[in-house]
């Protein structure tokens, strides 16, 4: 969705400034193209640099072409001032729902805070995740970008709104309720009686346990990231200004 978009965009976030003035000086078509290439190549080179600098803090890491989208879509967003602070929230739906596939990443220190289980929408798939929408009552997850927003108390207990930064994909997820919460079916034990983890009405449902945790860390304005493969890259940015 928001892949050419970086490439118009890329030396802003590493300031590139060799790079930048040759793309916007009036170079040949093959020249622009080569410049961006590079910028691309620099840009891919530094997320590879940042991946290997994680500390897993004993957690298992996400896939690096996984975290490299949810990098690029950080550094898009808190240029654009979407998002705040530098605290990466990664969910990983290519992934089984009895899997860890949340990561809450601390960029600022480049350490792995938390890796849990994540619950999926009702409607969006038994054990794999597989179908998405942006609808009220599909009961089913939205893919993309997030900003977290407010704390609240509602009847999952302690939550945290979110913020949809995707037209069409995603930007209905307050209207819909679609917040981060703690829910008893998003545990092991779960999983070994119904052999997935439990599914919620669209939200990125954690375990009770780590329901307080990780909703203070995550607050106030920083990045979710919800993946998925089916996401087209090759579309132009969505991403709400």
């Amino acid at each position: 969705m928001i892949y050419k978009f970086f490439l118009s965009s890329i030396f802003v976030f590493f300031s590139f400034n060799s790079t930048e003035k040759e793309i916007k000086s009036p170079l040949s078509t093959s020249n622009k193209i080569s410049s961006i290439i590079a910028a691309k190549s620099n840009f891919d080179a530094n997320i590879e640099m940042v991946y290997k600098a994680l500390n897993p803090n004993n957690f298992e890491l996400p896939k690096q072409e996984t975290f490299a989208e949810a990098l690029k879509g950080f550094y898009l967003l808190k240029e654009k001032g979407l998002i705040k602070k530098d605290i990466l929230t990664l969910v990983d739906f290519s992934l089984s729902s009895n899997a860890k596939r949340l990561w809450v990443i601390d960029l600022k220190t480049n350490v792995v805070l938390f890796q849990s289980l994540v619950a999926h929408g009702r409607n969006t798939g038994e054990e794999f995740a597989t179908r998405f929408s942006n609808a009220a009552s599909s009961f089913k997850s939205s893919l993309g970008f997030y900003a977290t927003g407010e704390i609240y108390n509602g009847k999952h207990g302690l939550s945290l709104k979110l913020d949809g930064l995707e037209k069409g994909v995603n930007d209905h997820a307050r209207e819909r309720a679609v917040v981060v919460h703690g829910a008893d079916y998003v545990s092991d034990s779960f999983i070994r009686g119904n052999k997935r983890l439990g599914r919620s009405q669209g939200c990125p449902a954690i375990p009770v346990e780590l329901a307080s945790e990780i909703i203070s860390a995550i607050k106030d304005k920083s990045c979710l990231y919800i993946y998925h493969p089916s996401i087209d890259r090759e579309k132009e940015s969505k991403l709400i200004s």
